[in-house]
């Protein structure tokens, strides 16, 4: 999700729009894979604890309202939910999985939920590899029903902090977007200046494909990011469920553009559902959400978790 105006289309021919789905029986929350052979897990949470109890505060921070104090409104992306911390729209399941819920009250005002961990150094070692993966599913509504949805799984460079007005320079990776509840999952870096600049904003440079095998609304699917210091020149990779679909390699982008967002201490990680904004309304044509948009279809996420490889 930028912070600016957010791009119109990425690949939208890729996707199509599935029609009204049953919501799903949602299976049990997983525990945090092992780390693989040769990798350090640096972080990890697999939201354990009572059904409508908060997220911990220890890995995570509440972004509340319409905006940063002193950032942008609206976030920057034009997006008109207000952010809480109420249990409504951001809790535990009891069965091991986070649930963020969008919400609407009868005089038609739109509430959700937007947390970033405390931790804002996520970064590849020296010659090594950086992996951030999800298990989640998208919120379970499409069509008519869906338009404005605007789940994500994120990540912005940690000077954004305090400053509030330097995106895009400090670097975002989108793991996994989505909109207007289309199967398809977005990967994009955003990066440079904007408007322009060498990752096009305020574009990005994005693919997206289908989920794999069940859509992205109707099962969970694991979204992973890796950033590869260990390859020249470096790479930044997107998966979903293991399958590769985005890199973007040092190489495409100038000195200064890769230094910039790669040279600070690192990222900071979000989760949030959106509804409306320019995303899913250039996709949609017009204004989102619309009277015909269904509240109360959360994205699920089972674990967020973070490893590292050496060199």
């Amino acid at each position: 999700m930028s912070v600016p105006t957010r791009r119109l289309s990425i690949a939208l021919t890729s996707a199509a729009v599935l029609g009204a789905a049953l919501l799903p029986t949602l299976q049990a929350g997983a525990s945090v894979p092992p780390p693989p052979a040769g990798w350090t897990q640096v972080w990890a949470d697999d939201f354990n604890g009572p059904a409508n109890s908060l997220p911990n505060t220890g890995n995570w921070r509440f972004s509340l309202g319409h905006s940063y104090p002193g950032g942008p409104p609206n976030w920057g992306t034009g997006e008109i939910a207000a952010h809480t911390n109420n249990p409504a729209n951001v809790s535990l399941d009891g069965s091991g999985n986070l649930r963020i819920t969008p919400l609407r009250d009868g005089a038609g005002n739109w509430t959700s939920a937007r947390i970033e961990t405390n931790k804002q150094d996520f970064k590849a070692p020296d010659r090594g590899v950086l992996r951030v993966e999800s298990r989640l599913q998208m919120p379970n509504v499409t069509g008519q029903q869906a338009l404005g949805y605007w789940p994500a799984f994120w990540m912005l460079g940690s000077p954004f902090r305090g400053n509030w007005w330097n995106w895009p320079g400090i670097g975002e990776f989108d793991i996994m977007e989505n909109v207007n509840g289309i199967n398809s999952v977005w990967g994009v870096l955003h990066c440079g200046v904007a408007p322009g600049g060498p990752c096009n904003e305020n574009n990005g440079i994005g693919a997206s494909r289908q989920c794999p095998g069940a859509s992205c609304q109707t099962a969970f699917h694991t979204f992973r990011f890796e950033w590869d210091r260990s390859v020249s020149p470096n790479q930044l990779r997107w998966y979903v469920d293991g399958q590769q679909y985005h890199q973007v390699s040092q190489n495409q982008l100038d000195a200064g553009t890769w230094n910039n967002m790669t040279s600070h201490a690192g990222y900071f990680i979000i989760l949030n559902v959106a509804m409306g904004g320019a995303f899913p309304n250039g996709v949609a044509g017009g204004n989102t959400p619309t009277p015909a948009t269904v509240p109360g279809r959360p994205m699920v996420v089972d674990y967020v978790a973070a490893w590292t490889r050496a060199g």
